[in-house]
């Protein structure tokens, strides 16, 4: 196999101080932000509230998981302490020196391997966006390999933040996918049973100032491979959702996390329930700063609509896939809005 070229991560054509965009980051005109559409808010994804106070939580979940895809959790239990935590270390590792950074590069010839990386797909010929990340492989623990996390900068503890994040947002993911598998009438545990064991990879993403943002993405339009998405953001704006073929801003919101519904659940749902679509632009003067925690299932599951969904009403909709394959199709044609979950269309 020939080896592939590792692009040159966007913080150093930053730090060179290039003024207009290298043409592998211009995005086609058709996918490119709209600026006749800067500053319109098309109104903001639903907040839930999960604590007991508020009552419960389970129709709201179901309202927005329908029309949304989305959503924002407050009162969720991993505490505000622990968030800010995660992205002072994430924000650490990116201020750090570029030679210290590459000790952590990812594999150039696999865009999913751990570590630090910039491209996202297989192939080698495509646009790339406008982002430098860093990606842990957390769950299950045997995927773990400390010697390929940062040692620097002191607070970037494997011990403390990197796996107590971990544990936190593992938790939250089984209450919600309970919830999500509750709303639809499934008993509690259905979807996080048919996840079976699962993958959780914790992605920090960096997006420095871009010279041409109207030109750039800095993450494309996707829907996540997976179950289900945790995301927190600092308080530059950035995440976009797709609704009614419109963008809406996601609002940072403090203490707030959201919510990302992903492609199996959608099948597993039959449909009642769609993966979000959603992107990252980015801007001309300050960096942004996102950490995604992913909750997938294992290669070697087999995922397909739930039969108690299956009606005369409402027939099957999607064919049964193995999930390892989904990836590698999503990795290898690119993501392109919806058109992996299309694919399994019946």
């Amino acid at each position: 196999m020939e080896a592939v070229a590792e692009p040159r991560r966007v913080q150093t054509l930053v730090d060179a101080g290039i003024s207009r965009l290298p043409s592998r980051y211009i995005q086609p005109l058709e996918l490119r932000p709209d600026p006749r559409r800067c500053g319109i808010d098309v109104g903001g994804i639903p907040v839930i509230d999960l604590s007991l106070s508020a009552g419960d939580p389970v129709p709201a979940i179901a309202c927005a998981s329908r029309d949304w895809g989305a959503f924002q959790v407050v009162n969720h239990g991993v505490s505000s302490r622990l968030l800010e935590e995660m992205k002072s270390v994430g924000s650490s590792f990116f201020s750090s020196p570029m030679e210290a950074k590459l000790r952590f590069a990812c594999d150039p010839r696999s865009p999913a391997s751990e570590g630090y990386g910039s491209r996202m797909l297989s192939n080698d010929d495509g646009v790339l966006d406008w982002r430098d990340y860093f990606d842990h492989h957390t769950l299950p623990v045997s995927r773990r390999n400390p010697s390929r996390w940062p040692d620097f900068p002191t607070n970037y503890s494997i011990k403390d933040t990197i796996l107590e994040y971990s544990d936190g947002i593992k938790k939250l993911a089984q209450t919600l996918l309970h919830m999500i598998s509750q709303s639809v009438g499934l008993p509690p545990s259905y979807i996080e049973d048919a996840v079976g064991e699962v993958y959780q990879n914790i992605t920090v993403s960096y997006y420095p100032p871009c010279p041409q943002p109207e030109l750039a993405l800095g993450l494309q339009s996707h829907s996540d491979m997976g179950a289900i998405t945790l995301l927190i953001q600092d308080d530059v704006p950035g995440l976009e959702v797709l609704k009614d073929d419109e963008w809406a801003v996601v609002h940072p919101l403090s203490g707030a996390i959201v919510v990302i519904l992903s492609d199996q659940t959608e099948v597993i749902t039959n449909g009642q329930y769609k993966s979000a679509v959603h992107r990252a632009i980015v801007n001309d003067h300050r960096p942004r700063l996102s950490v995604a925690a992913f909750y997938d299932p294992s290669k070697t599951r087999k995922i397909y609509p739930a039969p108690q969904l299956v009606t005369k009403n409402s027939p099957r909709k999607y064919r049964e896939v193995l999930y390892g394959d989904y990836v590698s199709s999503w990795y290898s044609k690119g993501p392109e809005g919806k058109r992996n979950i299309d694919a399994l269309l019946i």
